[in-house]
């Protein structure tokens, strides 16, 4: 039997909006849905899902804005799954004038999160309480249980919490993989991060892909045997376990389909966020940044087919050990996701001070568990790092970490040297590995560069023999004088 009202309202019925939907439904909901009729998106949506996948279920179908708002019971929940930006704002606007005080909006795209700060912002000076959330699983997560990583308006979350814990994927144990994670921008910039850590992730198994087909000349089936065998052990996760399936699928002759997939990568945007804010906030976020910029150097195929006519690259054959090497490269994969997630929190304690957030890294790493794509058994040891200290600058510095990678960095760089000597592009892993290089060395290069900075501009440096803070100029030729430019940020 439909209610005469509809528990919360969904705008947009593409994939992921569709499946929510389909989801909030199937855990007892009744769900208002509305589709915007806009230049390029044919009408009828709303009406063909009803007569489809919603049929004799509990959902209210309208084809105007207000009968939508309407059908809503109060406080008014309405989330919104429509593509990011302008779209959002316009939808905003038309909703505003429908809606009443203490009404609930949630925006569940991809919004840039400094997008959802100003709108929080906007919003509840109009009465009206607002949610970012991030929400992770593709298409078969929306409908089966997503991750999910709300946060805006703290009022708004008594409102929703029941629809969404019920809607989201569970842990072994039955907790949901949602739970609030700070004001304003804080959810879309934790599934930001996300996101982020996800380019990272698949870059480095692209990587390993990549030695093992390049470097030992593996056929597609053997690599994905290799694979298997790595899920079933210390680097079980969701992309993995879909990275061996994909390399096992055949096309329609039997040959392995992989092998006839263009090697362009493409991309929505989140990753490039990712490396733009930690810039903005002087993060050194190198491998998921290299993982963005071997998305941009794949994109440039007619290019690099000309290039590879004109530039060489080593041609000698490995004659070592394979079975060796494979069980190094299994190593510097795991060493290389625990730099990626190290990354990613260390932006997230950044950020935090940045923009004034209470984020509970365990409980991210808990958002993640079940769901998502970066799901895998290293959650868990991520969550036990922050359980024991609260504090941790970067997870690296924690035992579990350290002692691993102070184990496999013999692998790691065996890896690397190899890959190197015989051209093979690694450039994820080999970054992870300079960043350990660099994160564990007491004293780096940078005197020279301060000093040659001060040199051409006068822009000061600080003393090893004096306290932080003092800065210094020199008159390195002996023709400059004595004006020096504003102390520098470090």
């Amino acid at each position: 039997m439909i209610k005469e009202r509809a528990d919360i309202g969904m705008i947009g019925l593409a994939v992921m909006g569709e499946n929510l939907a389909l989801n909030m439904e199937s855990r007892g909901f009744t769900v208002a849905v509305y589709n915007r009729t806009v230049p390029g998106i044919e009408e009828g949506v709303v009406a063909r899902f009803l007569n489809r996948r919603g049929k004799g279920k509990r959902f209210i179908g309208a084809e105007k804005i207000s009968d939508f708002v309407q059908a809503l019971s109060s406080p008014r929940k309405i989330m919104m799954m429509i593509k990011a930006g302008k779209p959002v704002d316009e939808m905003i606007e038309q909703l505003l004038p429908l809606l009443d005080a203490g009404d609930v909006l949630i925006d569940g795209g991809n919004s840039h999160f400094l997008d959802t700060i100003r709108r929080t912002r906007y919003l509840e000076s109009k009465g009206i309480l607002f949610i970012g959330t991030g929400i992770s699983g593709g298409e078969e997560g929306a409908l089966h249980g997503p991750s999910i990583m709300p946060g805006g308006s703290p009022a708004a979350w008594p409102h929703v919490r029941q629809i969404l814990q019920a809607i989201a994927a569970r842990t072994d144990d039955g907790t949901p993989c949602c739970d609030w994670v700070g004001e304003d921008g804080a959810g879309h910039f934790v599934k930001m991060v996300h996101n982020g850590i996800e380019y990272g992730e698949m870059q480095i198994i692209c990587e390993a892909y990549q030695v093992m087909k390049e470097l030992l000349g593996m056929p597609a089936d053997e690599i994905h045997e290799v694979f298997r065998r790595w899920n079933d052990g210390d680097l079980n996760s969701y992309l993995i376990g879909i990275t061996g399936e994909i390399l096992a699928f055949k096309d329609t002759d039997g040959q392995p389909l992989v092998d006839r997939i263009l090697d362009t990568a493409g991309q929505k945007g989140t990753g490039k966020w990712t490396s733009e804010v930690a810039l903005d906030l002087g993060n050194p976020l190198t491998l998921i940044s290299e993982a963005v910029f071997a998305r941009c150097l794949s994109a440039m195929k007619e290019e690099r087919v000309e290039a590879s006519k004109v530039l060489t690259r080593p041609s000698q054959k490995f004659t070592g050990d394979r079975e060796a090497l494979l069980r190094d490269l299994e190593a510097a994969l795991y060493a290389s996701k625990m730099v990626c997630y190290a990354q990613g929190f260390a932006l997230f304690r950044e950020a935090a001070g940045e923009y004034k957030w209470s984020l509970d890294y365990g409980g991210i790493a808990m958002l993640w568990r079940a769901g998502c794509i970066i799901r895998s058994a290293l959650l868990s040891r991520i969550k036990d790092a922050f359980d024991r200290n609260p504090g941790l600058t970067n997870l690296l510095l924690d035992g579990f970490f350290s002692d691993r990678i102070e184990r496999w960095q013999p692998a790691w760089r065996r890896v690397v040297s190899e890959a190197l000597l015989h051209g093979v592009w690694v450039p994820a892993i080999s970054a992870a590995l300079c960043y350990y290089d660099g994160y564990s060395n007491p004293r780096l290069p940078a005197n020279l560069l301060q000093a040659q900075r001060d040199y051409f501009g006068a822009h000061l440096y600080e003393r090893i023999d004096r306290p932080r803070g003092e800065f210094f100029h020199t008159n390195w030729t002996g023709q400059g004088g004595d004006t020096s430019s504003s102390s520098y940020n470090a």
